[in-house]
């Protein structure tokens, strides 16, 4: 990067080592992969994929690259569905538990493979009698019910394209998604639980249906909640009833390694959302590949739980395809951390229930593997410790995060607090276009730093750039991929102009990933967000990451988060707003205090003009913090579509707090 930088202000020294003990029986305990993967990336992923997945007919090419379109494993044949089931079952393990599921009201299920590939040939006849075919495209707007994976998988099993769309979307998503994919059928429930009360859903995908997207057929539903819906004659469908007079029987049909598996879509701020296009084989070598090395997974003895949404990149990879690829026995939870089973909930007041789910599911299922996000682990800490500490949480073996970078001191608390300083923590960086994660440690290998990605995966290679284009071997600059990598987004549906331009035309044959970071002297990656997430102040770039870094290490910040707002003078201004933990009370002094402590810790140019102490964040429903609200409150702005935001009477308090609190002049 040509202007000053702060990167080199915020230093972390702080490291961790495997255990010996860890070691001894790690899945990968040594640089043999990464050796391997150095000397010939394309024999290293062909070797994975024979290892870990079963194929019909063997490939006979690893990799075709015409950048930037790959295709891996040429010529060969497999089915996903397969894959995740029916081979479990046939070496015989169709008793061991596929998912433990648990709704927010407290009813649970224990589901078999043996049962879960039942159900799956069920759906997959539903599916076929609705005159679903090969290459056609459906959505699925659902819950966190066991219902989700089944119809994925369903879909994988007959070669239809599944586009999984985020249940805390509005109508307009749902119409968006479904025109641009053609979807032939919705999936839906009448509603799921959520903080404790039905979230509606079959009302959203009806008012969609009014507004468009007439490729739409048919609509399955679900009844979970039991609430009143409307069901259009001729259209709508109950699973229930289909599924009852459905055979169980439905061979698989082989897939070429290229096949559609399915669309995601990303969500446009100023544009249309982007479909990303997935593909069977090389996506479902990578997914099981990282699902089994990097939470070092043993199938036979762990209890493994993403506690993330399926309607996102992470639910797909790393709580369907993955897990199920394994063989391992996953814990699937529909409702929020914040709502106990009902047996606890302490009266009408919200405020006065424990607010420990996570750590009740984790005790009550001997969970052994946690993935989340920095976001939950934020929140966690404003909630306290006395929550977890009310629990045995010693199955806990490796802790993961996922979604964006995590600062040091919530790294530290979670591996403090949640691992009781015994369990790596595995913090994963990747994205919804890549597939699988990408740049993470290995928990048997790396020695990890607080907040730091650490490394490529073996057979992944990452370079940093300046705004030339020229590598940077240590500093700031921008995080690109130089190498295809198996589980690579193969497109933009329907816009391959939009692919190149926003892949792969900032820099010449590199993947751009858009996002910033920074390699330090001994080689660590420490990703810093979105390059929109870099501001300049007084021409020094300052990544918001940083300073969020910054202000969470003060002992009394539980959350923060920072925007840059336009400013006559410096350009821009870093503006902050700060969740306290518990026990601290927000006064005028505090704000200071903690002003002042970002500077001593980064320096002067890295302090922010206001400092608002506020009582949450505005956040979608997966949990990302909305900067662009925040950034409109600080600069006064209209605040635009809220409708995703977990509880969108936040923004309005924050922009309270920000004409109250004091600013400096």
């Amino acid at each position: 990067m040509s202007e000053p930088t702060i990167e080199d202000y915020y230093v972390e020294d702080r490291t961790f080592p495997p255990s010996a003990d860890f070691i001894k029986d790690a899945v990968v305990s040594d640089q043999t992969d990464y050796e391997e993967a150095t000397k010939d990336y394309e024999g290293f992923w062909a070797r994975q994929a024979r290892e870990l997945i079963s194929w019909d007919e063997d490939f006979h090419t690893t990799l075709e690259w015409n950048l930037p379109y790959a295709k891996w494993f040429l010529g060969g044949k497999l089915n996903v569905s397969y894959n995740c089931l029916d081979r479990h079952v046939e070496a015989g393990y169709g008793d061991r538990i596929a998912y433990f599921w648990e709704g927010e009201p407290g009813d649970t299920r224990e589901i078999s493979y043996a049962e879960l590939l039942e159900e799956v040939s069920r759906f997959a006849n539903v599916l076929k009698d609705l005159g679903l075919k090969k290459g056609d495209r459906i959505a699925i707007y659902m819950p966190m019910i066991p219902e989700l994976p089944v119809a994925m998988l369903a879909c994988t099993r007959i070669g239809v394209a599944h586009s999984v769309i985020f249940g805390g979307f509005s109508p307009d998503a749902i119409v968006d998604r479904c025109e641009d994919a053609e979807a032939k059928l919705i999936i839906t429930a009448d509603a799921g639980y959520r903080r404790g009360v039905p979230a509606a859903l079959k009302i959203n995908v009806d008012a969609a249906l009014e507004q468009g997207a007439s490729s739409v057929q048919n609509v399955v539903v679900v009844n979970r909640c039991a609430t009143e819906v409307t069901m259009t004659a001729g259209r709508d469908l109950w699973w229930h009833e289909l599924m009852a007079e459905a055979s169980p029987d439905c061979p698989v049909e082989p897939m070429d390694s290229e096949q559609l598996l399915y669309l995601l879509y990303t969500s446009g701020t100023t544009a249309k959302p982007k479909g990303i296009m997935h593909t069977t084989g090389g996506y479902l070598t990578q997914v099981a590949y990282t699902h089994k090395t990097i939470f070092d997974i043993r199938r036979e003895e762990d209890v493994y739980w993403c506690a993330a949404d399926i309607g996102w990149v992470t639910g797909h990879s790393y709580i369907v395809y993955g897990p199920l690829t394994n063989g391992c026995t996953s814990v699937m939870y529909e409702g929020t951390p914040d709502t106990p089973r009902p047996e606890f909930r302490n009266g009408e007041d919200r405020a006065e229930w424990p607010k420990d789910r996570l750590w009740d599911i984790i005790e009550r299922y001997g969970v052994t593997q946690l993935y989340t996000a920095p976001t939950a682990i934020r929140t966690f800490m404003k909630w306290g410790e006395t929550e977890p500490k009310a629990h045995n949480l010693t199955s806990l073996r490796v802790l993961g995060t996922v979604g964006e970078p995590i600062n040091p001191e919530a790294w530290m608390w979670y591996h403090e607090h949640i691992g009781g300083s015994n369990c790596p923590v595995v913090d994963t960086w990747w994205q919804t276009e890549t597939g699988g994660h990408m740049i993470t440690p290995l928990p048997g290998v790396t020695t990890t730093k607080p907040g730091s990605a650490c490394h490529p995966i073996p057979g992944v290679f990452a370079e940093l750039v300046d705004d030339s284009g020229n590598p940077v071997e240590q500093g700031g600059g921008y995080l690109t991929i130089t190498h295809p990598w198996p589980s690579m987004l193969r497109g933009i549906w329907g816009d391959d102009e939009r692919y190149r331009e926003t892949y792969w035309s900032t820099y010449e044959n590199r993947y751009f990933a858009g996002d910033g970071a920074k390699i330090d002297e001994d080689g660590y990656l420490w990703l810093l967000g979105r390059v929109d997430d870099v501001m300049n102040v007084s021409g020094h770039r300052i990544a918001t990451a940083e300073v969020e870094s910054a202000l969470v290490d003060h002992f009394a910040v539980a959350e923060a988060a920072v925007v840059g707002a336009t400013d006559e003078i410096t350009g821009q201004a870093i503006i902050g707003y700060v969740i306290l933990r518990a026990g601290n009370e927000a006064s005028e002094s505090l704000g200071e205090e903690i002003r002042v402590h970002v500077a001593t810790k980064l320096g002067p140019m890295a302090r922010p003009k206001a400092v608002f102490l506020v009582p949450d964040l505005p956040k979608t429903r997966s949990g990302k913090i909305m900067r662009r609200l925040l950034r409109d409150v600080a600069e006064g702005r209209d605040l635009g579509d809220t409708t995703t935001l977990a509880d969108a009477n936040v923004v309005n308090e924050i922009r309270e707090r920000a004409l109250l609190d004091p600013q400096e002049d």
